[in-house]
């Protein structure tokens, strides 16, 4: 696997490549990962750094070095049966050349809706001209590949009306249930200072403008009519919290509002889950929406918007309720349930019934599936060629 970004960087495409990559171990897949360096990391078996240099006014990522990505690429590709492509930037280019140097098959997920997330970091230049960017290019980085895995039907969809001919394989990535469902919510609580009376949602993620956060600031001053004392955490970090923290202050918000910024998610993140009553999300641009999916597994139930890859998971899954998307009727539900202890506990009992559909070692079992389909594929079209090249001779 090939990515511009890894941990320690917090996201989704993160969180999706050691996802799969543990899984698949255990479903007889070596996965050798090529992915950079931020600081001082222990080097770690199958996970080869590739040094690069800071983004102007973003200290979350890496720029990577073409000449180095490309040849650390080619020869980590060595001894492979294929090259499975993570990100859209130097990634790419270096997987996709690489597979063609050694007569590999190539694959891309698609994680990320750019057409809806570039105009939040280039406000300067026209929407409709970066949408129409975003679409060209997307098309032909799809195009250049053997197969293209996308987390959701939604996400297929809209790769196919971009004009993507690549066969497309929609595979979410599964969760690791157990690591969600031991979390310890009373001494997230306590060690928080958050009493174990106090109705609590949460948002865990980017705080960045595409997650449409401040949606859920406004449906909150809507909750807080019917539920007073309830209280809303932030938890990721990004450039939107800044103008996040402003509009709690302006809606009366400011000792209803916590931003903690990232937490470990091997403990403190499970805890975190566990102690809210509601998890809350209104994205509307996610391609799947793994937040979810922990929320489920840690029986929180969750209360979200039903757009793009959320929609897979919503729909009609027990635990979960996606109000309109209007801040007002988003708040009514909210403050409802939070000041109603009773049905917060029906929809959590329902959660993780819900969140088992979604496990780590089910996806795991497909992708690996999906890896065998492809090879064979390409050995066939090899073998057809080879005979089509002798009946011609």
């Amino acid at each position: 696997m090939v990515s511009d970004v890894y941990f320690p960087r917090v996201n989704g495409v993160s969180t999706s490549m050691e996802t799969f990559r543990q899984a698949l171990a255990r479903q007889g897949v070596e996965v050798r990962l090529v992915v950079p360096r931020y600081e001082d990391e222990t080097d770690e078996p199958g996970i080869i750094r590739v040094a690069g240099r800071r983004l102007p006014n973003d200290p979350e990522d890496r720029l990577l070095p073409w000449g180095a990505m490309h040849r650390t690429v080619r020869a980590a590709a060595s001894g492979c049966d294929l090259i499975h492509v993570q990100t859209p930037f130097i990634a790419h280019y270096a997987g996709v050349a690489a597979a063609r140097h050694h007569g590999l098959p190539a694959l891309v997920t698609y994680h990320t809706l750019f057409e809806e997330y570039l105009q939040h970091y280039v406000p300067f230049l026209p929407a409709a001209w970066l949408r129409g960017l975003a679409r060209s290019f997307s098309r032909r980085q799809c195009n250049a590949v053997d197969t293209v895995v996308v987390p959701s039907s939604a996400m297929a969809d809209r790769l196919t009306r971009y004009g993507v001919s690549t066969p497309l394989a929609i595979l979410p990535t599964g969760i690791p249930l157990a690591r969600f469902a031991r979390g310890n919510g009373a001494a997230f609580r306590a060690s928080h200072g958050i009493p174990p009376e106090r109705p609590l949602a949460l948002f865990v993620g980017r705080v960045a403008h595409e997650k449409n956060i401040g949606f859920l600031l406004d449906a909150f001053a809507r909750a807080h009519q019917d539920c007073p004392d309830a209280l809303l955490l932030i938890t990721g970090e990004g450039p939107a919290m800044e103008s996040l923290r402003q509009q709690a202050t302006r809606l009366g918000l400011a000792d209803s509002v916590r931003f903690l910024g990232y937490l470990d998610r091997a403990s403190a993140l499970p805890d975190c889950y566990a102690a809210a009553d509601l998890f809350v999300f209104a994205s509307r641009t996610e391609t799947q929406g793994l937040v979810l999916l922990e929320a489920l597994a840690a029986g929180t139930p969750v209360v979200a918007l039903s757009a793009m890859g959320t929609a897979d998971i919503l729909a009609d899954a027990p635990g979960c309720i996606a109000p309109p998307d209007d801040p007002q009727a988003f708040g009514e539900v909210v403050g409802r349930l939070l000041a109603n202890p009773a049905a917060c506990l029906e929809l959590a009992g329902q959660a993780r019934k819900t969140a088992s559909l979604w496990s780590d070692e089910a996806m795991a079992g497909r992708l690996a599936q999906l890896y065998r389909q492809t090879l064979a594929k390409r050995e066939k079209s090899g073998t057809l060629a080879v005979q089509t090249s002798a009946a011609e001779s």
